[in-house]
């Protein structure tokens, strides 16, 4: 399987110098205008067999075990980070995308698969299935920092965290209408309402059970908490494909409940899981490049096939799903492309191409370097021009600014108490005014202020100006309170 790598040295060797060097990619990847997954790629080719022959890996069945378990840790954290208010205004064309948009899509690239790969039919849609939804962890992750305009970004993200389940279904649905034939076409639709319909209910459920248990059980000790709120998505994607639901969906959701929620250690939480999604990227990602053959990958007829339907895939398929799927739905022409153009693929479909591999399909060594050449492909062109296409399409907004959190005081223990780090801009009540006219709680107090780079030790007499960043003592019971006044 791995071979040598399971000597304990070598292994933590192995780990040690990926985790190092992936970390490091990542400021490589920012300054070169390169998606981040396309070095990791690389560096899991460089150390493969066809590399540098230092690990060989060709384990499909490991591969999507590690692929699901980091999807869902990827998925949790780009479900903390959204805000239920900026795409709840998109939910509907964001949904639309999610289902009829990858349907569409996966029709188009299947017509050309069947006579550019010379396959049938079934398997010609089996591939479409596989390509036909965005990647959340690519789309994550090219769009964190970029200064895409809200509406556009959060249908993005919407759609990414939502239409892995509907890919899925039909690649699971396809491969078993290839390996069974008494499969039936019209348990398809049962299926796909099912696990959208039950995995969403699964998800608010067991976010709400989630907010509740953080909330009101009192660990021994702060850094549990974040380990607790993973535990939840894990536990979420279990119970959900346990009963045969869409875990993927139920996670997403789950991790929207909690982030838009009121919950103790909220920073702590946060900040926990976006290093776990890092480690779990670069973990991927490596593995994926180990998993294939650069001198397979490369070979003429894997280039001009992967050319072709990514071709298809980008300047036809994509634009038709993003133009029928959001008619009626208040996009201009602009966005429509924009839209179309942003349509990343990354570790979805890679995850999905081994599941003919594993089902032992006569095409499946075929249909993975094909997929693996296609997200090679998207990510390369579509993720390294996502900005400089907003930028001319005039659909770059403002800098993202991180939201007011709070820092949790681990060093007092269990005293329920937090600091509230928060940057005044518009508030009307608060600038101009002295600290000792504005209606803090009684229990909270105003530790630091940070201006200009500056600090400024607070009095009563403190003017509150614009750009001021206020660190704020507070009781957990009245930080409700206190956040009201600073909205």
């Amino acid at each position: 399987m791995i071979g040598d790598l399971f000597t304990t040295e070598y292994f933590i060797l192995t780990i040690g110098l990926l985790f190092i060097i992936g970390v490091m990619t990542t400021k490589f990847s920012s300054r070169i205008g390169v998606p981040v997954l396309i070095l990791y790629i690389a560096i899991g080719m460089l150390f493969g067999s066809d590399g540098l022959n230092f690990i060989y890996f060709s384990d499909y069945n490991l591969t999507q075990l590690i692929g699901m378990l980091a999807l869902i840790i990827i998925l949790f954290e780009g479900g903390l980070q959204t805000e239920w208010k900026n795409i709840r205004p998109v939910i509907g064309p964001s949904i639309s995308l999610a289902t009829l948009g990858v349907l569409i899509t996966s029709v188009v690239v299947a017509i050309a698969a069947k006579f550019i790969l010379d396959v049938t039919w079934l398997e010609g849609f089996l591939f479409g299935a596989i390509v036909g939804s965005t990647d959340a962890a690519a789309v994550f992750a090219v769009l964190k920092g970029q200064n895409i305009k809200q509406r556009i970004g959060s249908t993005l993200e919407a759609e990414s965290g939502s239409n892995d389940p509907m890919a899925m279904i039909l690649t699971i649905s396809f491969i078993e209408l290839i390996t069974n034939e008494q499969a039936s076409y019209f348990s398809l639709i049962g299926t796909f309402f099912w696990q959208m319909l039950v995995g969403v209910l699964i998800g608010l459920l067991m976010g709400f059970i989630a907010v509740y248990s953080i909330n009101k059980i009192n660990l021994d000790s702060s850094g549990l908490y974040p380990v607790f709120g993973l535990a939840f998505a894990l536990l979420t994607f279990s119970f959900s494909d346990l009963i045969q639901a869409s875990g993927l969906l139920a996670v997403y959701v789950l991790a929207v409940y909690i982030g838009n929620a009121e919950i103790a250690y909220r920073h702590s939480i946060f900040r926990f899981n976006e290093g776990i999604a890092w480690i779990a990227q670069i973990l991927m990602f490596t593995i994926l490049g180990l998993l294939v053959f650069p001198n397979d990958l490369f070979s003429f007829d894997i280039i001009w096939q992967g050319l072709v339907i990514s071709l298809i895939l980008i300047l036809l398929a994509r634009p038709i799903a993003v133009f029928i799927s959001t008619i009626k739905q208040n996009y201009n022409f602009k966005e429509k492309i924009f839209l179309s153009w942003a349509g990343l693929k990354g570790a979805v479909p890679i995850v999905l191409a081994t599941f003919p591999m594993v089902a032992e399909l006569d095409n499946g060594q075929l249909f993975f370097n094909v997929v693996f050449f296609v997200v090679l492909l998207s990510a390369v062109i579509q993720g390294s021009t996502i900005s400089v296409v907003a930028d001319k399409l005039g659909l770059s907004g403002r800098t993202r600014v991180e939201p007011m959190h709070s820092l949790e005081l681990i060093s007092i223990g269990k005293a329920n108490a937090e600091m509230v780090e928060y940057e005044v801009r518009d508030q009307v009540n608060l600038i101009g005014e002295q600290l000792v006219n504005i209606d803090f709680p009684k229990d909270a107090l105003i530790s630091a202020i940070i201006r200009n780079n500056e600090l400024v030790t607070p009095t009563g007499d403190t003017i509150i100006k614009k750009g001021d960043i206020l660190f704020i003592l507070v009781s957990k019971k009245n930080k409700t309170q206190l956040k009201k006044l600073l909205r």
